[in-house]
């Protein structure tokens, strides 16, 4: 029994190495920290919704492969054993019973030479339809881009918060050692020790509790990424953040003039309405004749139970059959169906055009949003850095006071409590600034990287 559990644990664990040595993901866990580059370009790869989206792609690929080959001639053979039993009528027009078989060979061919344009329209249909496709591909790949550029900045802005609150237990700590030592010469109170390490120790907690957001945002963005673990993975800190002001910017009339162009979700409705349109004219094809070439070959064995019959090779040799044909078929009547086909498809239209500018309006509507937004933002940004240095200008003059005695504890906290916000407000409104500068950047047609 022991000798079998020892075999077992070795085989898990032979078994666990390999696909840890097999993982696709472990080994980009490793290295440097990743870049935002690096980041988009793992999400794009590996996200779910932009593989479904690639095999939607595939999937009007084939569409179009369809309606290409259209245009070529099938071929078909055909092969038919038949057996007849009892009475049936002869050549003179008496009834006899007899038993007889027959064995029938075919091979035949349709060519399509006119099918009222259907063929055509259908293959630019497909055509076009590919094209909308590959274009909801680029627009499920700028959306995953712009998740992991949001995610990524989060990550950048909690990191910056556990250094403020670093600062924090730092500036906390040397207090508690001045004031210790003050206690040591009999300058302090114990009360006075005991509060200093009380601060101590809730700034370590707040800076606990920080670090547990930083590791929730890297989850986050790891989750985004398709990795099976945020262990092992950290982003790459860039050394500055660059904002500029958005008065060399331009407006949002602007930028739409120049998105309406270029963004994929407009470009695939435009593709679906020229699809549409084309699709009218596949169901107008009804209303035209059809002209087809077919031809083939056959042969064929009879044989008769009680007749003498010519041997299978050569009734095979001596039935050969060669035939070529031209088949027109003119539409008369078929139930209105034509015409309700045609009417279908031109509701089919309008309804695209509904969408084609429902699209352009949220589009609009989308960048106003975001122009407003960053503007806002940089405001916000200008504003709270005044009220960082002012904060910071009040905190050193009241950590003086504090040294020298002539203010007390609670007024130091207050001090240091009044700071530690607005910093975390200044980076907050910091990187909320350029967010918004990179989705506004986006739409003008700039990459988010």
């Amino acid at each position: 029994m022991k000798y079998r559990t020892l075999v077992c644990t070795l085989y898990l664990t032979l078994c666990t190495f390999t696909i840890a040595k097999s993982s696709p993901y472990l080994g980009e866990l490793e290295g440097e920290p990743w870049s935002l580059r690096q980041c988009i370009e793992h999400a794009l790869e590996h996200n779910i919704s932009v593989k479904q989206q690639a095999m939607a792609v595939e999937n009007s690929k084939v569409s179009l492969s369809t309606a290409l080959n259209s245009r070529l001639p099938s071929l078909n053979a055909s092969a038919s054993q038949s057996f007849n039993f009892g009475r049936g009528q002869t050549i003179d027009g008496t009834y006899v019973n007899r038993n007889t078989q027959n064995t029938g060979f075919n091979l035949g061919t349709d060519i399509p030479l006119f099918t009222g344009f259907q063929i055509p329209n259908n293959i630019a249909a497909r055509r076009l339809d590919h094209q909308a496709a590959l274009a909801d591909l680029q627009r499920a790949r700028e959306n995953v881009a712009l998740q992991i550029t949001g995610s990524y900045l989060d990550v950048l802005y909690q990191k910056e918060l556990v250094g403020v609150q670093e600062q924090q237990v730092k500036l906390s700590q040397v207090q508690l050692d001045r004031i210790e030592k003050l206690f040591r010469n009999g300058k302090q109170s114990e009360a006075d020790v005991a509060q200093a390490r009380s601060v101590v120790a809730n700034d370590q907690l707040q800076l606990t509790q920080q670090q547990n957001q930083l590791r929730l945002a890297l989850l986050e963005l790891s989750q985004l990424l398709e990795l099976p673990t945020p262990e092992g993975f950290d982003i790459d800190e860039p050394s500055e953040v660059h904002l500029s002001a958005l008065g060399t910017q331009l407006s949002a009339a602007d930028i739409y003039a120049i998105a309406v162009g270029e963004r994929p979700q407009i470009q695939a409705e435009r593709l679906r309405l020229q699809s549409a349109e084309r699709n009218v004219k596949i169901a107008q094809s009804g209303h035209y004749p059809t002209l087809s070439l077919n031809g083939g070959l056959s042969t064929g064995y009879y044989k008769t139970n009680g007749f003498a019959a010519d041997p299978f090779n050569r009734q095979m040799k001596n039935n050969f059959n060669k035939y070529i044909g031209l088949n027109l078929s003119i539409p008369i009547f078929n139930r209105f169906q034509t015409r309700n086909q045609v009417r279908q498809a031109r509701l089919q239209v309008a309804n695209q055009q509904l969408a084609l500018e429902n699209t352009q309006k949220a589009l609009y509507k989308e960048i106003q949003q975001a122009w407003y937004n960053a503007q806002n933002a940089l405001r916000q940004m200008e504003s709270s850095s005044v009220a960082a240095e002012a904060a910071e200008a009040s905190f050193l003059l009241m950590q003086k006071k504090f040294e020298n005695g002539k203010a007390n504890s609670t007024e130091f906290e207050e001090a240091k409590t009044r700071h530690m916000r607005a910093q975390a407000d200044h980076l907050q409104a910091k990187y909320t600034a350029l967010f918004r500068q990179k989705i506004l950047r986006f739409y003008q047609g700039e990459p988010l990287y």
